[in-house]
Order: structure tokens, then sequence, then C-alpha cells
């Protein structure tokens, strides 16, 4: 009988009930665009990379910098750092992870249909100085370089080989690749399943090197992207999810007075603003031809003096974000209270403006506008689109999902669009860069201003914080002046989570589900 206390240790953990997972459901109203980690610049395209992948500096939900797949770094010279690489990694996959994936990686991020290039457009040169030591070199010294590399994630070059994906899919001309579908990485989940606008499944990635400091509960994650703002909530409320990333603001204190769910609140680094074509010889969506009404200083103020931010900050957003006067948010480093003052509603002086400028009874434009990317675009869009009625501007309503709507943006297809940009960086050249330099995928305003675009390239490269500073709230100001934007509002983010689960806010929107917890 000496086996019996064994025998029956063994029917004991055999009849004991298996752990249940830890299934993390989650939804929100636009799907990541590609899990390429190159091919997109896009919020919810960088939630999914992260979630998948690594970069060689991390963040947490804070924000704060942490080692990634570099354990350490430091600049050698103005313009050259080197990365300690983080040694017994391995991908998804099980190759293992050595420097020459980290310079096959920023190579492929700066190629032509990479959408990442501009972010580390200061990198001259990327070597390997031994199988876990990289060298950066930049073309000038770059201030910020260490904030830019945090959007930089790491492929392994011989997946990418074998699935013929070393060049990044061109995103604006709706190409894919296998890598639009699959991804190979590093980090803390496992890609499972991949249904573009439908579902997205990723598992736990039990060897993720992150697990000693970071031990996360969360099994598996499923995603569903839910694009109507009453389907959303009913999902939350019924108990089909346990996160809700956008949660209607009209819905909030609904959904809080339920008191299964715990609203949080932050500001954000984002602003949602309107461009316009300012530079193109006429509106191809008008019919005012032989000369674009945008052109005129006066008719982009105008459009400015039409629109009444504060109505939209409170009667559409319902208090969830804060009237724009800038493009360049709270939270961000550059910002200047004293620079973010909204123009002010006057539609009488619009009008004037508008009769100076040679357009007395207004002027028709098409508006492009997504209806599956910002809280309350659509409503948002239809506002506007009465308030500049109200000045003679006639508006035709364009909305379009965000897959058809940002490829006009990039490709410079619209004369009048609705856009939003939340900083990658925390730091205010980022804001300025991709929505004032001409040579940005994101900037369709057309504008020109070649003494501006001179400041904007000089911010990039000044090390010297006040005279860097300076540069920031000059640029800033002669942007905001130059009136080729609207800026609209600066939003509030509230996420909505079940109670007994744990998902960090986060200021630029993006959730790191690693950091996520199940129990109290």
């Amino acid at each position: 009988m000496k086996y019996l206390p064994i025998i029956l240790a063994a029917v004991l953990l055999l009849a004991a009930p298996a752990r249940a997972e830890n299934v993390l459901r989650w939804a929100s109203q636009g799907d990541a665009f590609t899990m390429d980690p190159h091919a997109q610049n896009e919020g919810q395209t960088r939630t999914f990379a992260q979630t998948v992948a690594d970069a060689l500096i991390n963040r947490k939900p804070d924000l704060s910098k942490v080692p990634g797949l570099a354990m350490s770094w430091n600049m050698t010279s103005p313009t050259t750092w080197e990365f300690k690489l983080r040694p017994g990694v391995k991908f998804h996959e099980g190759q293992a992870f050595t420097a020459d994936d980290v310079v096959f990686s920023f190579k492929r991020a700066l190629m032509p249909t990479s959408d990442m290039k501009d972010l580390i457009a200061s990198v001259a040169d990327v070597i390997a100085v031994d199988p876990m030591t990289v060298r950066i070199t930049t073309k000038t010294p770059d201030p910020i370089l260490i904030d830019e590399i945090t959007n930089i994630f790491i492929m392994s070059k011989s997946w990418a080989e074998q699935h013929q994906v070393t060049v990044p899919p061109d995103m604006a001309s709706g190409k894919e690749s296998y890598s639009s579908r699959h991804v190979n990485g590093t980090g803390p989940f496992k890609l499972e399943l991949r249904e573009p606008d439908v579902r997205t499944v990723m598992v736990k990635n039990p060897d993720w090197w992150g697990l000693k400091e970071n031990p996360h509960n969360v099994d598996r994650i499923i995603y569903t992207a839910i694009r109507n703002p009453a389907t959303r909530v009913a999902a939350l409320l019924s108990g089909e999810l346990e996160f809700l990333l956008d949660p209607p603001v009209q819905d909030i204190a609904r959904i809080e007075a339920s008191g299964q769910f715990t609203i949080q609140r932050t500001p954000s680094p984002w602003t949602i603003f309107l461009g316009m074509n300012a530079g193109g010889k006429e509106l191809t969506s008008s019919s005012v031809k032989g000369k674009n009404p945008f052109a005129d200083i006066r008719v982009r103020k105008a459009v400015n003096m039409a629109i009444d931010v504060n109505a939209i900050s409170q009667r559409i957003m319902r208090g969830f974000a804060q009237p724009a006067g800038q493009l360049v948010p709270p939270g961000v480093h550059g910002y200047d209270a004293t620079i973010d003052k909204p123009l002010g509603f006057d539609a009488d002086a619009a009008k004037k403006l508008l009769t100076e400028a040679g357009y007395p009874n207004g002027f028709d434009v098409r508006l492009d506008c997504p209806n599956d990317r910002y809280l309350n675009d659509e409503p948002m869009c239809q506002a506007i689109v009465g308030m500049l009625a109200r000045v003679g501007i006639k508006v035709t309503l364009d909305l379009k999902p965000r897959t058809i709507h940002f490829p006009k943006v990039q490709n410079k297809q619209t004369d009048f669009y609705l856009f939003g940009w939340g900083t990658d960086t925390t730091d205010a050249h980022n804001h300025l860069y991709f929505l004032g330099a001409p040579n940005s995928v994101w900037n369709a305003t057309a504008y020109k201003d070649a003494a501006l675009f001179a400041d904007i390239d000089k911010i990039a490269v000044e090390i010297d914080t006040a005279k860097r500073d300076a540069l920031i709230k000059d640029v800033s100001l002669r942007l905001r002046d130059a009136y080729t934007y609207v800026p609209l509002q600066h939003p509030i983010i509230a996420w909505a989570t079940k109670k007994g689960v744990d998902v960090p806010i986060v200021l630029d929107n993006l959730p790191h589900f690693a950091y996520a917890r199940f129990g109290n």
C-alpha cells in the first residue's frame, strides 16, 4: 500500500478543475489597418503592434520609457547611439533575436512604403557591432530619437525573408502582403486569428521575456470591431465585453450608473481638426473653377470663425473635449496654453471676410469625414456642415469608413477633411512636422511657406532646449495663424472597464494589455 498516497494524489490532481482562462474581450469602433508593424502609423494599428511585438525601448502605461529589446543605450557622440540588446529572446515562431533583426527592421521602417519612415528620418545608418550590440548614427543630432524609436517594432529578418515581406506593403494604394494578416514578434501576446474588421484573437506568450518583471494574468484577448455606437454599448452592458475603448460620450453616465463598470478619464495628447487644401490651383470638389477659395487666407480665416468649437465640445462631445486653438495639444512638450486660444465664433465677421475675398454668396465644397475613427466624428461633421451653411459655404458631406478616408488624406485626394493627430513621442515636433511639413504623408493642405518649413526642420536638430522651445512656440503660432487648419478639440479620453478587470488608462489612448489584470 506504499503507493496509495501517490495514487490518491494523482487522482485528486486529475479531478481538480482546470483554472478558467482569463479572456479579455474588448471592442472599439474601428479595427487596426494591418498587422504589419511598419506599414501604417495609426493609433489602433500601433495598439495591435505593441501587443505582439517589442521595440528597442518600450513604454509603460504612464508613457515612461523602459528597456525593451535593448537593455541599455548610450549616446557616444551627438549623432551616435549604441544599444546593448537583451540576450535569450526568441520570436513567437522560435527564431533567436539578434542585432541582425534590429538592423533589418530599422532599414525596413525607412523604406518608401513604410509609414514609419518620417519618425526616424534622421537615421543615417544602423549597423550590428556584434550579435548583441547595435549602433545607430543620425545625419544630424536628433534630440528625440529615443522617443521616436519606441514606435519602431522589431521583426524577424529570417521570417520576413521566408514569407517575402522584406518590404512593407503600400497601404496608401491598398496593397496587402503576408505581413498584413500575420505577425511574428517577441511581444507579450501571439496572434492566433486575424479577421480584419471582424475579430482578432491573441493569446498569452508564455515565453515573453517580460513576464518575470510583469507577470500579467491575461490568457487571451479577443477584439471585435463594432462600428455602431449603440451596438457597442449594448454588447458592454450585456456582459459580452470586459473593456470598451471608446464608449460614446452620450452613454457614459448610463454605463457608470449600471454599477458594473469603471469609467476612467484622462486628458489626451490629441487634437481633432479640419484641414483645407490651400495650395491647389483649384478645388476638385467645388464648382468654383480657375481659382481656389482656400488659397485665400481670408477664406481660411472665415472658415475658422464660422465654426463654433465651444458648441462642438459642449454639445457634440458632452464636455469630453477641450476647445482647441492650435494643433499642439496639452500634455505634450512644447504646448503653450497662451497659444491654445480658439479664434472665436463670429458668423458676421466670417461673412465679411468671404465678401472681401470675392465670395459674397459663399462657395461649395465637399467635406471628407470618417465615420468610425474618432468619437462622434459623424455628428461633429454634420454640425460643421450646418455651421458653414450659415455663412454661405455649401458643404456636401462625404462620410466614409476610416479604411477609405485615411488613404484619401495620404494620397492628398481631398479638399477639406476631418482628421486627428496624437503624438507618438510626447513632443510638439511630432504634430508640427506631420501636419506642417510639405513632404509629410499626413499633410494634405499643400500649404507653401518655405521659411516655416525650414524652421520645422530646425526643431528636429536643435539640442539647446531653450532655443528649441522658442522655435516650437514660434512655429506653432505661425502655423495657427496661417489658418490652413481649423483646430476643433482636444479630446478627453474615457474608457469603460468591467469591475474586477484593470486596464490602466493611457494618455495616448493605446491600451497596453501586458499591464492588464484580472482580479482585485
